[in-house]
C-alpha cells in the first residue's frame, strides 16, 4: 500500500475560504478524502498553521472547528520530531535563500523522515525540493472530474 499524500494547509484554507480559483478544487479534494478515494495525512505543524491563521483573524471558533475537522478527516497526523527539526534546519540552509518558507521545510522534513514523497499543495516552491512531488489541486481536480475520482499517479 502506498503511503498517504501530505495535505498542505493551503487545501483546507482555500476550501473554507472565500471565492477563489482554488476553492472548488480544494473542496473537491476534501470530498475525495471524506469519501475514502484519497488517503492523506498532515503533521502537527499543519494544525498549528490553521490555529495561527484563524487566531490572528480572531476567528477562534473557526480555528477550532477547522483544526478538529482536519484531524478527524485525515488518516494520520504525524508529529514533528527532533529528527524532523534537524533536517528542516539543513533544508533551510539550502532552500530558504530561494524563497521556501521555514514552515514548509518542516513539512518537507516530516515527509522525508516518514517516507512520503507527494504533497497536495498550491505552493509551487515545493517543486524546488528534491524528492518531493507536488500535486496541484487544479490538476487533480481536472483529472479526477474527467476520470471520476482522485488519481495521484
Amino acid at each position: 500500500m502506498a503511503p498517504p499524500v501530505l495535505l498542505d494547509v493551503s487545501i483546507p484554507m482555500y476550501a473554507g475560504g472565500s471565492d477563489h480559483p482554488y476553492r472548488a478544487p480544494c473542496v473537491w479534494i476534501l470530498e475525495q478524502v471524506s469519501e475514502g478515494r484519497l488517503e492523506v495525512a498532515v503533521n502537527t505543524e499543519t494544525i498549528q498553521e490553521v490555529l495561527h491563521r484563524y487566531g490572528a483573524l480572531q476567528r477562534w471558533q473557526t480555528a477550532i472547528m477547522m483544526a478538529s475537522n482536519l484531524i478527524q478527516l485525515v488518516s494520520t497526523v504525524y508529529p514533528v520530531q527532533e529528527t524532523d527539526a534537524r533536517l528542516a534546519i539543513q533544508l533551510f540552509g539550502q532552500h530558504a535563500p530561494h524563497g521556501v518558507k521555514a514552515r514548509d521545510l518542516i513539512h518537507a522534513a516530516v515527509m522525508r523522515n516518514n517516507g512520503l514523497t507527494q504533497i497536495i499543495s498550491t505552493d509551487r516552491h515545493f517543486d524546488q525540493i528534491e524528492g518531493i512531488t507536488r500535486l496541484d489541486p487544479n490538476e487533480l481536480y481536472r483529472a479526477g472530474r474527467a476520470g471520476g475520482g482522485a488519481n495521484r499517479d
